[in-house]
């Protein structure tokens, strides 16, 4: 009892503990590596019409929902989104339990979009609530209790399907049970009394309201209500044009241009790789005539990005100067694996493959929010990281139209990621290029430093010499009278 009163006293510890506890349970999905195979199986939906149907329905749906929400949750304080999430949560586990049409299945797509799209609230949420030194706490809290509750989702679909042998229908009722669960902890979070843009009116003291209510006493209805529309199409406009000097000093960098830069197109392309992995396993290794190791395997990865993204806070690098290059070494790694999961037909060989691709991007990406977040206030972070997600999510929706819709080329998955392979190739070609260019320009300079150093350093030596030791001039003539004696 004694603890539950010390938190609700406490101006962060509360709404940090249930937006954690609704980080696990909402991540917390032991169904969600076995998509694919649940689909392909026992839905008994072909392995094209995932691919080149089904799924590039998600990738339009996030887009075309992106910006409404994300202006949306600024404008009604995040919680109403966050539970509208948890909300889809729960409808998105019902129709992969009880709906079995390939209608219900389109749907889905669409209603997942709304899941992946309403994140940003999550994410902006409690620096909404919590004091400013607390923001770093906070946020650790916050990411490790959402790959926490996505690593032990995983192991648990892993171990219910390979040592309990449960079946695709009673894991997805289990992971059904844990959203009902999350939605229920996000209609605890207390609701944010402010926004990042979209501000509240200033309170009126007493006495300009009265001032303000006789001056008003004539007023119709319909003039009362003009000028109510009025004032808050004024405040729509303040906070309208507040994102777009943000927008414009933020990407005033040409620094932070470039990690953005990086962040939309390597992010787009995760994006592919992270959507079709399970079909090019299932491709590999069907899961109707082999053993699923999906869930460890998404387990195992996000560990392993997790320490390569931990790492980041204790590497000591001039970012300045070798982080383009950095993210060119990088995406050359990431190319290699990408190129090694679309030609092997070796189903552990592309296990591993994905894993230093998911760790190497999980580690650059890591770095590329610090550098941009660390001259931003959070305000602009938030704004930012919007801009930047949905330029990703543009590029990511070009690569679906083009590559995997039927519409157009209609790939299969093999021949689709030796295209992605090749899109991180020129990531990489671009930014080692650009890296090479930034690093030479640094040593060339510290070279000119040095030479243009060195010649007055060496005359004020001489100097310096000369006048340290006045007697030292005159030491061949000490010498002279010691001898005469």
């Amino acid at each position: 009892m004694n603890f539950w009163k010390k938190m609700k006293r406490s101006d962060w510890v509360l709404p940090t503990v249930l937006l954690s506890l609704y980080g696990f349970f909402a991540n917390c999905r032991p169904a969600e590596p076995f998509l694919t195979p649940y689909l392909v199986g026992p839905k008994n939906i072909s392995e094209e019409v995932v691919t080149n149907y089904l799924f590039p329905i998600w990738t339009y749906s996030y887009l075309a929902v992106l910006c409404p929400v994300f202006l949306l949750t600024d404008l009604l304080r995040y919680k109403p989104i966050i539970i509208t999430q948890g909300l889809f949560l729960v409808t998105n586990y019902v129709l992969l339990c009880f709906a079995s049409s390939l209608t219900a299945m389109t749907y889905l797509q669409f209603n997942f979009a709304m899941v992946t799209s309403t994140e940003v609230a999550y994410f902006s949420y409690i620096y909404s609530v919590i004091p400013p030194e607390r923001y770093q706490r906070a946020t650790g809290y916050i990411r490790s209790a959402m790959l926490t509750g996505y690593t032990f989702g995983a192991t648990l679909g892993q171990l219910l399907i390979s040592l309990a042998d449960t079946s695709y229908f009673h894991v997805n009722t289990i992971t059904l049970g844990i959203m009902s669960v999350a939605f229920c902890i996000s209609l605890c979070l207390p609701m944010p009394q402010k926004g990042m843009f979209f501000k509240k009116k200033a309170e009126v003291s007493t006495d300009t309201l009265n001032e303000a209510t006789d001056a008003f006493k004539g007023e119709t209805d319909l003039e009362r209500q003009t000028r109510s529309a009025c004032c808050d199409w004024g405040n729509i406009k303040t906070s309208g044009k507040q994102m777009w000097d943000s927008l414009k000093e933020s990407y005033s960098s040409r620094r932070l241009v470039q990690w953005s830069l990086w962040w939309a197109l390597a992010t787009a392309g995760y994006g592919q790789v992270f959507n079709y992995i399970q079909l090019m396993w299932d491709h590999i290794e069907p899961s109707s005539t082999s053993s699923v190791y999906n869930g460890v395997v998404e387990a195992v990865c996000t560990l392993v990005g997790a320490a390569a993204a931990f790492s980041v806070g204790y590497i000591r690098v001039r970012w300045g100067v070798w982080g383009e290059l950095s993210l060119g070494v990088f995406s050359a790694v990431g190319a290699g694996c990408v190129f090694l999961m679309g030609l092997t037909n070796n189903i552990w060989l592309c296990y591993a493959a994905y894993a230093v691709f998911k760790a190497s991007y999980m580690f650059l990406i890591t770095i590329t929010m610090f550098q941009i977040a660390v001259n931003l206030s959070m305000e602009r972070y938030a704004l930012t990281f919007g801009i930047n997600s949905f330029f990703a999510l543009t590029l990511q929706t070009i690569l679906t139209a083009v590559v995997v819709d039927n519409s157009a080329l209609g790939l299969d998955i093999a021949t689709q990621f030796l295209v992605y392979g090749g899109y991180y190739s020129i990531i990489s070609v671009l930014f080692l290029s650009q890296g090479l260019y930034t690093v030479c320009k640094h040593c060339r300079k510290c070279t000119e430093e040095t030479n243009t150093d060195r010649p007055s350093s060496d005359l004020e030596d001489k100097r310096g010499s000369d006048r340290q030791d006045p007697a030292a001039q005159s030491l061949p003539q000490n010498i002279k009278e010691q001898s005469a004696l």
